[in-house]
C-alpha cells in the first residue's frame, strides 16, 4: 500500500472480529516498527506491554474500567485479539542527557520544555497504528484513565517508574464499528491550521 494510503485510511476502529487473531508476524512487525520511532538523544525510553491471551485481556479490562455490566463501547473494544500498552520511561531521558556528550550534569526535569518521554512514546504508538492499516488490520489508541493506572500497574507487575499513554488496541474489523459522533465536527483544512511565516 502507498504510504499515502496509510496515512489516509488510519483511523480509531472500536469494534473486532474476535474470531480473527492477529497473526505473530504482524504483532512483531508493528513492535519492530514502533522502536523505529524517533527520541530525544536517542534516549528510547519506552517499554511495550502486550496482551494477548484471554485472561491478560481480560485483567486489562477490569484493571483499567469500573467493572459491572460493560456498556457498548467495552462491549465492542474488548474483542481486540491484541492489546498493547506503549509506557514512556522519563528517566531514561533524565538519565541520557545527564551524560557528557549532552553537556548537562543533573535529571533536573525543568530543562525539559515538553515531556519528550511521553511524545516519543506517543511516535512510537502511532507507527503502530500505520502498521496495523499497512498489513490490512484495524486498531484504536485509546487512554487508561488516572485512577486507574494504580490498578494497571498492580495487574501486570509494571514498575512505578513507567507510565502507561495509553493503549492501542489491534484486529480486523468487527461488523459493529461505529464510527465516533465526533467526527460530524469534520477535518479542519490544512488552511485553518496552518500559519505560513507567522500567525
Amino acid at each position: 500500500m502507498e504510504f499515502a494510503d496509510v496515512v489516509r485510511r488510519r483511523r480509531m476502529v472500536r469494534d473486532y472480529d474476535p474470531d480473527r487473531p492477529v497473526p505473530p508476524e504482524v504483532r512483531e512487525r508493528l513492535l519492530e516498527h514502533a522502536i523505529r520511532a524517533p527520541s530525544a538523544g536517542f534516549s528510547q525510553g519506552w517499554a511495550f506491554l502486550v496482551l494477548e491471551s484471554p485472561d491478560e485481556r481480560d485483567r486489562f479490562w477490569a484493571a483499567t474500567t469500573e467493572g459491572g455490566p460493560p456498556d457498548r463501547w467495552l462491549t465492542r473494544m474488548s474483542r481486540a485479539p491484541l492489546l498493547i500498552v506503549p509506557l514512556s520511561h522519563k528517566a531514561a531521558y533524565l538519565d541520557r542527557y545527564a551524560e557528557a556528550d549532552k553537556g548537562w550534569t543533573d535529571r533536573d526535569e525543568a530543562r525539559w520544555p515538553v515531556p519528550y518521554w511521553d511524545i516519543d512514546t506517543g511516535m512510537a504508538a502511532m507507527l503502530m497504528l500505520l502498521t496495523a492499516v499497512d498489513d490490512g488490520l484495524a486498531a484504536c489508541f485509546f487512554g487508561v484513565p488516572p485512577d486507574r493506572i494504580a490498578g494497571f500497574r498492580a495487574a501486570f507487575g509494571v514498575p512505578e517508574e513507567y507510565l502507561p499513554i495509553g493503549c492501542v488496541s489491534v484486529g480486523y474489523a468487527g461488523a459493529e464499528d461505529i464510527r465516533s459522533p465526533s467526527l460530524r465536527r469534520g477535518r479542519r483544512s490544512v488552511e485553518e491550521v496552518v500559519h505560513r511565516g507567522h500567525w
